[in-house]
C-alpha cells in the first residue's frame, strides 16, 4: 500500500473507532433502544447525546 492510503487508512480507523464509542455509549444510555421517539425526536436526542459527550471529553 502507498504511504499515501496508509495515512488515509489510519485517519479513517481513528473517526471510525471514535463514532463506534459513542455509538456504545449510547447504547449504553438506551437512546438507540427508544423507539417510541419518531420523527426528529431520535436526531434531537442523539444531537443532545453528541454534545454532552463532547462536554465530557472537553472537559
Amino acid at each position: 500500500m502507498t504511504a499515501c492510503k496508509e495515512k488515509h487508512n489510519k485517519s479513517h480507523k481513528q473517526v471510525r473507532a471514535r463514532v463506534e464509542l459513542v455509538f456504545a455509549r449510547m447504547k449504553s444510555w438506551k437512546i438507540l433502544h427508544d423507539w417510541r421517539l419518531q420523527g426528529d425526536g431520535v436526531y434531537h436526542a442523539m444531537c443532545g447525546i453528541a454534545r454532552l459527550h463532547n462536554l465530557a471529553l472537553a472537559g
